[in-house]
Parts: structure tokens; sequence; C-alpha cells
């Protein structure tokens, strides 16, 4: 599995979650208030855990590539052909060129 399909598949599933607990908490905020004093601590531990969430989506979402393009051109440089260094030498002289 490529990177980018990784990291695709986590940011749709955290998202999924994500959106799970927020139908839960949703259903908790219509109850009549009795029911959520009591429910008090919980419903503080799914708010902590929908932030948690909505850090690592966001952290996906910056940190991960989305392509592989750029870097793979970067390291695609073009060096210089050897074969063409050495064909002209008509301007080159050695020492047994000079009547030595």
């Amino acid at each position: 599995m490529e990177i980018y399909d990784y990291c695709k598949s986590v940011n749709t599933e955290l998202t999924m979650w994500k959106d799970r607990l927020f139908n839960v908490i949703s259903k908790i905020d219509h109850l009549p208030t009795g029911d959520k004093q009591r429910m008090y601590e919980e419903v503080n531990g799914l708010h902590i855990i929908m932030s948690e969430l909505e850090e690592r989506i966001e952290k996906l979402r910056t940190e991960c590539p989305t392509e592989w393009k750029p870097a793979e051109e970067e390291t695609n440089v073009k060096l210089p052909d050897p074969s063409n260094k050495n064909k002209d030498t008509s301007g080159v002289h050695f020492d047994y060129d000079f009547g030595g």
C-alpha cells in the first residue's frame, strides 16, 4: 500500500469515528438537563476524545504527502553525459605533440 493510500484510509477512518462520536454527543445534548448532569464526566470524556480526533485528522491532512511527484522530480536530477566529455579532443595537445 502506498503512503498516500494509507494516509487517505486513516483520514477516512478517523473522520468516520469523529462523525459517530458527534452523533452520540448530539443525542446526549438533546436529553433533559437532569439526565445530562448524571453523565457529566462521561460527556466531558467524549468531548476530549472528539478534540483529539480533530487534532489527529488535521495532523494527517498537513503532514501526509498529497502526491509523490515533486519528490520524484527532485531525485531525477539530470547528470552530464560522461561520454560527451571525451568526444571532441581536437583542441587538446599532449607533450609528445611538441617535438620533444
